[in-house]
């Protein structure tokens, strides 16, 4: 989505005007409010925020599934360790560290 000069306003103008902009972004607008001239926060509608979380959620279980597979080709491939071993060698690696 891009941004006009419009939906860029100053805290202090947000403060003036947060029914009306509230009335503009229900209508489907997004505010960028900005403080000492920097972006500071957005206004968006609820049911907007709402599916942009759901969208983070399902990247997230994208992602988990591709590193589901990716394991699942390692062992396939015999790119396994042993557990215990695999361990027993962080364990070690972290008495190290700390002695330094």
């Amino acid at each position: 989505m891009t941004f006009s000069a419009n939906d860029i306003v100053s805290l202090s103008q947000a403060r003036a005007n947060l029914s009306e902009l509230a009335d503009q972004v229900k209508g489907g607008a997004e505010k960028i409010v900005t403080k000492n001239g920097e972006s500071y926060v957005a206004i968006i509608d609820s049911r907007r925020l709402d599916y942009y979380h759901q969208l983070e959620r399902e990247r997230i279980h994208l992602l988990l599934i591709d590193e589901a597979a990716k394991g699942l080709d390692d062992i396939a491939c015999g790119k396994v360790k042993e557990a215990s071993a695999t361990l027993a060698a962080l364990k070690i690696r972290r008495v190290a560290r700390a002695g330094l």
